[in-house]
Order: C-alpha cells, then structure tokens, then sequence
C-alpha cells in the first residue's frame, strides 16, 4: 500500500507593501517515492485560479505575467533541466497591495495524483516616519510620526522612548476595505529632548516590526565661559579663557570683546577660535569684564565673565608649599613626630620612676637582718602586747617623694606611715620575727624565732620601710 506524500506549507504569511516576502512549500515523499511530473503555483481570489510559476522536470521553470520580474524560485536546482522538485519555494519582491490573496502550491505525481497545500499572504504598508526639525519652545508638538498603510486587519502602532510625551492614534479605512494606521508623539521640544530615541511599534497579525529614529531638537546656543578660577594674581603664567556653547546646530561663529576697551590694546592675547590666550606673566591690565558672542543657524547668544587681578595668590595650586593648606599639612607632621617622641619621652620617664621606686621599696636579700612586723603567733602561745605607738609623725625637709617617716623618740623610738592607729586597742599588739643573718639559704631548714619586745628598738644603721620591715642604711643608698 503506498503512503500519501505531502505538500508543507504555511499557512498564513504577511509582508509590507515594497518589501519581499518567501512563500514556503515543501514535498514530503513516500516510501516507496512518487514520481513528481510538475509543480504549479496559482494565485486563488474571489473563487478565481491564476497560474503564477511552473517547474517541470522536461520544460524547465515558466513565470507567467504579471509575475514575471517579481516572482522566482528560491532553490537554483528547481532551475536544471533534471530539477529537483522536493522544496520549490518562491520569492515574491516588491510586493504590491494587489499580491494579497490565496497561494496554492500543487504537486502533481505519479501514480499518487494530485497532492496541494495553501498560504493566504496579507499585506500592509511598511511604517512610514516622518520626523520634523523642530525648535526648543515651551508647547507641546508633534516631533514624530509613525503611519502603517493599508493593513487587513490595520496595524497595532505602540511608541518606546524614554521621552515624556503623548501618543495619538488615527485610523483611516481605504476603499479596498484596508485599514491605515497613522500615531503621532507629541513632546514639548527642548534642549534635554534633544538626541532622545524614538521607537515606533508595528504588530501585524503575528509579526512585530519595529524602526528607530533620534529625535533631533534645534535651539540657539547656551554660553559659559570657563577658565578664570577667581585667582588670577601678578605674574602668573599663561592663562586663558574659553568659550563653551551647547547649540544645535553647532556653533560657527565666536566673537570675543571687552567691556570699555579692547582686545587689540593687549599685545600678548592670542584669539584662537572659541580660546583667549594670554601669553607671559598676568598684569593688572587683564582686569575687565570679557565678553563672548556665539552664533549658530538658529540666534546668537553671549556668555560673560568679570576677572579681577590680585597682588598676591589668594587660592595658590594645590602642592605649593607656600600655600595655607601646604603649610597646615605640613605643621600637622611636624606637630604628629613632636607629638610622639614627647609620648616615648614620657613613657620611659614613668618606667624609670616606676622601677626606681622597687628599688627603694627593697634592697639587699633575706640574709641581712630584719624587724618584721606581722600578725602570726608565737611558738610560746598566747598573744603578745602590741608596742605603743607614737601620735605625731614628723618628715625631714630632704625626704623623697616617698616621704620615708623619721625616727621619734630616739632608740626606743617607732616608725609608721601615715596611716592613723588606735592607740586603746592595746589586744591587737603584734608580734615579730627575726632571721639569724647566719641561717642557711634553704628556706626549708631555716628557724624562726619568735620573740615579743614591747618596745622594738632600731638599730642607727637601720632604716624602716612603709611595709614595716627595715633595712641597714648601706642597702638603702646602694
């Protein structure tokens, strides 16, 4: 049994009016393949066949008016005299509204018969701009335009643009039942639309088109003049002063004058299209007020500046040392090493003073006889009296900052800090201990001795410390 080949088409194809379009049509054979004899295009309107090509394998390719010069086949090897007949899809140029219609392609072969496919191609009109070169102004114009003629059905026109405007719509219906499309943008034209991109949005049936254009806003020239930095000063090299305009379109004309005067009196001042360059040292007689006039196709406008000379820099550039800032900086990094060594300097001052103070808090080692003064008990038990205590303390004139106390009441005397003590509280007399300066170092093995003297004495080659013990006078200034 053979299998029904067949014929692979679209089945629906729009194109523009002008343009070009491809009308696909493909044979898919059976197994076992058919012989194909002949393939015909025809155009079908209104219940009408119209042959518009022929491919056959014996006669070659025949393109029948009005067809002639604007249809072809797209394949070269359907054009053989041994063609290959499998895809004969044609190129329609120049599309016109009259294209519009029903295509069929229809294979004939053998012994299957007759095997057809059909494409219903619509046209429409491409979009047509029409941009204006419109002048910055303070109302609301049209600056673009986007037409979709002849459309079946008429077009879907949408604008992109970033440009804040209003987009109006009108549709126009043809005799031929077609449908034109017509959307103007509407902005207020200035100098900050100018350069903005406009996008027109063609959606017809299936297919989106879509054309770009830059808007283009003619103004007359804005002016500034740049390069006078209000530091002009006495011999000062080489400044200048130019003329910038923003115009569209561009400037071709900058003239420069003086105020109550004129450029001609400054031998040194070069005039170089939109620059003033004044050559060598500044002098006073650059003080004026200088005036540029710039011209484009659409007015002339002017831009001015007054310069005044100073004796002396009043804002010198930046990493001259004699400047304020230059100088602030610079005293700051002076200030910040001062600063540090005076802190170093300190810092080594309190260690000095620190350690020198352990010094005079201890000297000599546990083998030089001592009076300790403690809380413990003796080996005797019972507690021993506590020895009086003087009230009035007194400090030699050439005392150190520790103000080490003086002996009072000669041998039989007692030493004490500072510290206020309650002389009634006589069951809290402490005892001491002493350490035989020929005991062994091995702390293991040493006695102590505990013994109670209510009235310590101090030897005169003995000096007391603030923590109660006492040490011989050649320790102390070692």
């Amino acid at each position: 049994m053979w299998g029904r080949p067949m014929v692979q088409m679209d089945s629906i194809k729009s194109g523009f009016v002008g343009s070009q379009v491809e009308l696909r049509c493909i044979f898919i054979n059976s197994s076992p393949p058919v012989k194909i004899s002949q393939v015909t295009w025809q155009k079908l309107l209104n219940g009408t066949k119209q042959n518009v090509a022929i491919a056959n394998p014996a006669l070659g390719v025949s393109v029948l008016p009005p067809f002639k010069e604007r249809v072809s086949f797209k394949q070269a090897a359907v054009r053989h005299r041994t063609p290959s007949l499998e895809d004969t899809t044609i190129v329609f140029s120049n599309l016109q509204l009259s294209d519009e219609a029903a295509y069929i392609c229809e294979y004939t072969t053998f012994p299957a018969g007759n095997r057809e496919n059909m494409v219903n191609l619509t046209l429409t009109k491409d979009t047509n701009w029409r941009t204006v070169h419109v002048y910055r102004q303070k109302r609301k114009m049209t600056v673009a335009t986007c037409v979709s003629a002849n459309g079946k059905p008429p077009s879907v026109i949408k604008w992109e643009t970033r440009l804040k405007g209003e987009a109006t719509f009108q549709e126009t219906r043809n005799q031929n039942g077609t449908v034109t499309v017509r959307s103007n943008y509407v902005v207020v034209p200035s100098r900050e639309t100018h350069k903005q991109k406009l996008t027109c949005v063609v959606t017809y049936r299936s297919e989106r088109i879509t054309d770009s254009v830059v808007l283009n806003v003619q103004y007359e020239p804005e002016v500034k003049i740049e390069g006078f930095d209000g530091n002009w000063y006495l011999n000062r090299q080489n400044v200048q002063l130019t003329c910038r305009a923003d115009a569209n379109p561009p400037v071709t004309v900058y003239q420069w004058k003086i105020l109550n005067g004129s450029l001609s009196s400054f031998p040194n001042v070069e005039i170089k299209n939109n620059t003033l360059f004044f050559k060598g040292p500044v002098t006073y007689d650059l003080a004026s007020t200088y005036v540029c006039d710039a011209t484009n196709g659409i007015g002339t406008r002017t831009g001015i500046v007054d310069v005044n000379i100073t004796e002396f820099p009043n804002n010198p550039p930046p990493g001259d040392p004699d400047t304020p800032q230059e100088q602030s900086n610079t005293g700051a990094a002076i200030g910040g090493a001062v600063g540090g060594v005076a802190l170093l300097s300190l810092a080594a001052i309190l260690l000095f003073v620190f350690l020198r103070r352990r010094q005079h808090t201890f000297k000599g080692d546990y083998s030089t006889k001592k009076h300790v003064f403690g809380n413990g008990y003796s080996k005797a038990g019972g507690l021993p009296a506590h020895p009086p205590i003087p009230k009035n303390l007194q400090y030699p004139d050439d005392s150190d900052d520790e103000k080490k106390p003086a002996q009072i009441g000669g041998p039989g005397g007692f030493e004490a800090s500072e510290r206020d003590f309650d002389t009634e509280q006589e069951d809290l007399k402490r005892p001491y201990f002493t350490v035989d300066e020929g005991e062994s170092r091995d702390y293991d093995k040493r006695t102590l001795a505990f013994q109670y003297d209510p009235e310590p004495e101090i030897a005169d080659d003995m000096i007391s410390q603030t923590d109660g013990s006492v040490i011989s006078k050649k320790e102390w200034y070692v």
